[in-house]
């Protein structure tokens, strides 16, 4: 899952929410009905704005952060149709009014992930926006589908989460049966419980409900900051609406072309995740006398084999099999803070401490909210990706194309190819994706991208780079822990304060070296 282990981002004029141009350039990409039905709810969304009120209470976000709605079209092809309302949180720019450079809305990712964490960066005094918010509100929603914005459901919350699941590494053809069997029926289960949403959960409706909030919050054009599939929320934006854009970043890329949404793009990242994987492998063993794992990489992928086959012949503490290890695992190559407590938790396991592991690793059935928001998420996910694009229906193909990758990358090859093969008997209608491309009035874009990336590989900036004309690329090299504009990297740091701040870009590309290590 993009972003999340478990997932991208002035003026008050009320005339920016009616300008033509957006649905001029809309409709050459999908169909007038839809580009005018956004326009419309934009127009809507301008007169109405947003009632502002204290946030609920069990929604978890405190004064000042204050929480609201705006109405968008299920269907925008039919505006005046079925609304459901998107959830939005905020928190007013910290400097002084004349410092307010308008809104900056943000999207961490997914498909499924909630941004409404991130007004809490200013109340957290995270000391690398703090002049970013001196100018900007920082605003957050739950995209269509998400926690509170009409959420999507596709099984039980509990039956979800339960373990242990079955090994995700087939051992023989009856093992693929059985996955297909699962895939086909939470395909289901999805088109049972939300099958009213799910024609409708398409990226580019997203992109829309984007465009709705920017009308919403009184904003002529949008500011935003999209990280993991939050930047292809953001490209396709760029696309479809290039004259509302006034400054945005994306971090951590997903590649945007066509052939790419999403299917190669899932058999792209199995590739990266084994080459971060074996990263994390030689920092362990790097450590070795902290976590006494095993000294050579070798060694210690020989372990985690070991834990494996241990796990799959008696699940550790009853729930903990090789589905679940992997589930915890991933966060390693997925996040550099990870690094430290997944080596932590194998260690302690090395030294007899099973009980470690297991807690770190196994479902809590008691925490009914975080399994109901993890469902959901995964609901999310498959969703879209299902939606946004044609998948190939021909179990031989992703039979084929699996057992080739995993012979060199069998970390996530497997457990990838299973999340994904509901889309391969989806029943809703899959979409042809946007293409890509820099439309009149795009002001420049700040791309940002580290080289060693597991979820969204390099090539997806590079991707992203040629078919946004103007953008400006910052690399950090040698580093690949996802969602780089949340590290501490002064190279990286001062020049998207700066863009943001200022609008300034470097006059070519930048290369920045690491963020550091983590240390053990």
């Amino acid at each position: 899952m993009l972003g999340s282990a478990g997932t991208l981002i002035a003026g008050t004029l009320i005339a920016g929410a009616m300008a033509a141009p957006a649905a001029n350039a809309e409709s050459r990409h999908r169909g007038y009905s839809e580009a005018r039905g956004a326009q419309l709810a934009a127009e809507r969304a301008a007169k109405k704005g947003i009632d502002w009120a204290d946030c609920p209470a069990d929604w978890g976000f405190a004064k000042p952060i204050q929480c609201g709605w705006v109405s968008v079209p299920l269907d925008y092809a039919r505006p005046n149709g079925k609304q459901i309302k998107i959830a939005v949180d905020r928190i007013g720019n910290t400097g002084a009014a004349a410092d307010r450079q308008g809104a900056l809305v943000y999207n961490p990712g997914g498909p499924g992930g909630s941004g409404m964490r991130f007004p809490t960066r200013v109340t957290n005094k995270n000391p690398l926006w703090v002049n970013t918010a001196k100018a900007y509100d920082f605003v957050g929603f739950d995209p269509r589908g998400v926690g509170h914005s009409s959420p999507i459901s596709c099984v039980d919350p509990q039956e979800f989460v339960k373990a242990p699941k079955a090994d995700p590494v087939p051992d023989s053809e009856a093992d693929k049966r059985a996955q297909r069997k699962l895939a086909a029926q939470y395909a289901d289960g999805c088109a049972e419980r939300s099958g009213w949403m799910l024609p409708y959960m398409t990226t580019p409706n997203t992109v829309r409900d984007l465009d709705v909030i920017r009308a919403a919050l009184g904003e002529k054009k949008l500011n935003f900051l999209g990280v993991s599939y939050g930047t292809y929320i953001g490209a396709v934006y760029a696309t479809l609406y290039p004259g509302h854009v006034r400054r945005m970043i994306v971090d951590s890329v997903v590649n945007p072309s066509r052939e790419k949404i999403w299917y190669e793009a899932n058999l792209d990242q199995d590739v990266a995740f084994q080459m971060r994987w074996d990263d994390w492998k030689a920092w362990v063993a790097k450590n070795d006398a902290t976590y006494h794992i095993g000294d050579t990489p070798e060694k210690v992928e020989q372990q985690w084999l070991k834990l494996r086959a241990t796990a799959k012949k008696s699940p550790l503490g009853g729930v903990v099999g090789p589905a679940e290890l992997i589930s915890f695992f991933q966060s390693a190559p997925y996040y550099d803070s990870s690094w430290a407590p997944t080596a932590q938790a194998w260690s302690k396991y090395v030294a007899g401490d099973t009980q470690a592991l297991v807690d770190a690793a196994a479902p809590d059935l008691s925490d009914t909210a975080g399994n109901i928001a993890s469902e959901n998420g995964n609901a999310v996910y498959t969703a879209v990706e299902c939606a946004d694009a044609k998948w190939p229906t021909s179990w031989k193909k992703w039979d084929r194309d699996n057992t080739r990758l995993h012979k060199d990358h069998p970390f996530m090859t497997w457990a990838n190819a299973w999340m994904n093969l509901p889309c391969a008997t989806w029943s809703s209608k899959q979409q042809t994706p946007v293409r890509v491309k820099t439309g009149k009035g795009l002001p420049q874009v700040l791309i940002v991208q580290s080289t060693r990336d597991a979820a969204t590989p390099f090539d997806g900036a590079v991707e992203l780079h040629k078919r946004l004309k103007g953008s400006r690329l910052i690399i950090e090299k040698d580093a690949g822990s996802h969602g780089v504009t949340g590290l501490v990297n002064p190279c990286i740091n001062g020049r998207v304060e700066a863009y943001l701040l200022s609008g300034k870009l470097d006059s070519s590309d930048v290369t920045c070296t690491p963020h550091a290590t983590p240390k053990p």
